[in-house]
């Protein structure tokens, strides 16, 4: 077996989007409410960033857990539509694959949320081979103090087998903004989060402040700042590319999405302002059709859309030192 067959292993979770568009209104009890329609989707952070970098031509393998039931099948039919590896993927015998219901999605969307199978997701427990056979792992699912020594330890582990890391913080829907995600800064290749979630782990009330901050941990720091561009900052010196103006279907999956047309120009050896373009380039893309990974086409389509945006963007933000 070839030591490094994938380029990206991808771990964390994987769901069910049921999007309700078009709804202005919730029902009342005893009520019906018509709404314009409704779409089933593959969800889940590390299951969009693994369809957008199989779409775009690299090996990726998924690894996590999923449900014994119809949508869990689904989800591995449509993964090896893409050729993703799924036989790192465990069926859980205790929960049906989770399910979100995101609910107006064109405006200020609303969530109903089942984790089901994905609450099963723990570092501890995981196929460790697929780890050993990817030149790369994205980490996703970071819970704050109730999981930071298994993430820890797993970086440790991943790190023993030569691949480098990427690590999503995603949003803390607990509220602890747990300070130990310096700690992870410090060991991941490339870390990843949005504006707002840099704001809260920080205690800054500046982007700018923040993004100082948290550089005098990471090695390589990505920033989404959603419609204002992305910046990535290494050995403090800042790049900045501003967004693709796009008309927004659904935003769902869009910083997902940004991760892996960054890691898309890392692992194909693009320089940081093109990362940049690849990320901002796969994010617009995700956010012009519902369901957070069905607007994004294939590496020659996200290419044509960068070409075709050529000199509509900007690199002018003020470099942090």
């Amino acid at each position: 077996m070839n030591e490094k067959q994938y380029d990206v292993v991808s771990i964390g979770d994987a769901n069910i989007d049921l999007i309700v568009a078009g709804s202005d209104q919730m029902p009342l009890p005893g009520q019906e409410v018509f709404v314009k329609n409704m779409l089933i989707h593959i969800g889940g952070g590390a299951a969009l960033f693994s369809m957008a970098l199989a779409k775009m031509g690299l090996k990726v393998a998924f690894n996590g857990v999923l449900g014994s039931d119809y949508y869990g099948r689904f989800i591995l039919d449509e993964f090896s539509e893409l050729n993703i590896d799924t036989s790192y993927i465990r069926q859980s015998e205790h929960n049906n694959t989770g399910i979100s219901i995101a609910i107006n999605p064109e405006q200020d969307r609303s969530f109903i949320t089942y984790m089901g199978s994905n609450a099963e997701v723990r570092m501890e427990d995981l196929n460790e081979n697929s780890m050993r056979y990817g030149r790369h792992v994205h980490l996703t699912g970071y819970q704050g103090s109730r999981n930071h020594d298994a993430y820890i330890q797993m970086i440790k582990k991943i790190k023993s087998f030569g691949a480098t890391i990427s690590f999503d913080v995603g949003w803390d829907d607990s509220g602890e903004w747990y300070s130990g995600i310096f700690e992870i800064m410090s060991e991941v290749d490339i870390f990843f989060l949005n504006e707002l979630e840099a704001l809260h782990y920080t205690g800054c009330s500046e982007i700018r402040e923040s993004i100082n901050k948290m550089s005098q941990h990471a090695e390589h720091l990505v920033v989404k700042m959603g419609s204002r561009g992305a910046v990535s900052v290494q050995n403090h010196q800042m790049v900045y590319r501003s967004a693709y103006t796009i008309t927004a279907v659904d935003t769902t999956g869009a910083g997902d999405s940004f991760n892996a047309g960054y890691m898309y120009g890392v692992l194909t050896g693009h320089d940081t302002g093109e990362c940049l373009q690849y990320g901002n380039a796969c994010g617009a893309l995700s956010v012009s059709a519902y369901g957070g990974n069905t607007g994004i086409p294939d590496q020659a389509g996200v290419e044509d859309f960068i070409a075709k945006q050529a000199g509509h963007i900007a690199d002018d933000w003020e470099v942090i030192v």
